[in-house]
């Protein structure tokens, strides 16, 4: 429906106003407390799952498919709503499908049969791209249909993550998890190439324009479709030749991602934390594909995924949650919280620990997993603590949403 003039909103709460609010809450929540368990599953052996469904997969599948896409369902549910001007889900809808969310999160520890909890994490994701695409086609908005259309992949990519899970193809599992990993992925450049060099023109203080080569644009675009192909190929057949086409497709990007983040660069960056989060996130995603190339071509240790995961999708998406909450809730975000610099600064060091510290030092390995660990739970419980109250209550300037 269109949107029609608001009336200032008096309600206490507003916890159910827009899909940035239930969903980042409880991304931040997931963090801390899936990452609780996560070290407790891996250091000190706490059971609970499944016997059919292994802790380190679950880690992994709960990371994308729980975290991230909580990030992305907040994010699209919000932007969909001022692309198109058209009211997004809200109120109870809104609730309902952050309760099939977490209810697919909670399911696993509670011997629900892998079956069951395939079918409703599937929902959800129909559910969320059904709700995404309506205003776009109603609109006629046929520019944002990409990002619906990286929702709607990972419905595929799950499923085929259970067919692997339910023994029905033995390479489904890690098919299904590196695909929907490398949407996520998609999305963040998508979402990244557009948001933060507006951010950064708008950011620094003085005229500035960010420099931005729809060559790139393309190329880069190209490359990363046939670089997760040629991955994912490598994944499900071991084809020797589609490694290698992997590490060079990932080379490449280094240079394109590089010469991009380079344009974008502006000194006073540094002097805004919202800034200069997401442009160390946006270091880590290249950062990643060298790693990635270098595994391939050189045998290093397979840091490259916590590259991307913990460097670059951790800190691009608290960076994003920090900023649109802010500006969502009526607040400035020229003047944002001061204990942001403190949250991205955790983050920064655990993926510096996970990544590098890990690769260079393997003999304390099981030490750098626990400190990564560490970090990135103090970092979300922070990040909990001083935005879990801008988003149960209302704008601070009386409007809805």
């Amino acid at each position: 429906m269109l949107l029609t003039p608001e009336k200032p909103y008096v309600g206490k709460y507003a916890f159910d106003h827009l899909g940035f609010r239930p969903f980042f809450l409880a991304a931040g929540l997931f963090a801390v407390i899936g990452m609780i368990l996560w070290a407790g599953i891996y250091g000190f052996g706490w059971t609970g799952l499944p016997p059919t469904y292994p802790a380190i997969t679950w880690h992994a599948h709960e990371m994308v498919f729980g975290y991230a896409v909580a990030v992305a369902t907040g994010f699209l549910l919000t932007a969909v709503k001022n692309w198109t001007n058209q009211q997004t889900l809200n109120q109870t809808p809104l609730l309902v499908l952050a309760g099939v969310w977490l209810l697919a999160r909670l399911l696993p520890f509670a011997g629900v049969p892998l079956s069951v909890i395939a079918i409703i994490d599937t929902l959800f994701l129909l559910w969320l791209t059904l709700a995404l695409a309506r205003p776009i086609i109603r609109t006629k908005q046929w520019k944002q249909a990409a990002l619906v259309g990286k929702i709607a992949l990972l419905i595929p990519a799950n499923i085929v993550f259970y067919l692997g899970l339910l023994g029905y193809w033995a390479q489904g599992t890690q098919v299904g998890l590196y695909a929907g990993f490398y949407l996520i992925l998609a999305l963040i450049f998508t979402m990244g190439r557009r948001v933060i060099p507006f951010f950064i023109e708008r950011g620094v203080g003085c005229p500035f324009t960010a420099n931005n080569d729809v060559w790139l644009d393309r190329f880069s675009l190209v490359l990363f479709v046939l670089f997760v192909g040629a991955d994912v190929w490598a994944l499900a057949t071991g084809n020797p030749l589609a490694g290698l086409l992997s590490g060079m497709f990932a080379l490449v990007q280094v240079l394109l991602h590089a010469f991009r983040l380079h344009g974008w660069y502006h000194p006073a960056i540094w002097e805004k934390p919202l800034l200069w989060s997401l442009y160390l996130a946006y270091g880590w995603l290249i950062f990643g594909f060298l790693l990635k190339f270098l595994n391939l071509a050189a045998g290093i240790a397979p840091v490259w995924i916590h590259a991307f995961a913990y460097g670059g999708i951790a800190m691009m998406t608290c960076g994003m949650m920090t900023r649109v909450a802010l500006g969502h809730t009526g607040r400035n975000v020229a003047e944002p919280p001061a204990i942001l610099v403190i949250i991205f600064l955790l983050l920064f060091a655990g993926a510096f620990v996970r990544v590098v510290n890990a690769a260079l030092v393997p003999e304390f390995y099981a030490m750098w997993i626990l400190s990564a660990q560490l970090l990135w739970i103090t970092a979300f419980a922070l990040f909990v603590w001083q935005y879990a109250p801008m988003l149960l209550k209302p704008r601070i300037d009386g409007r809805y949403g």
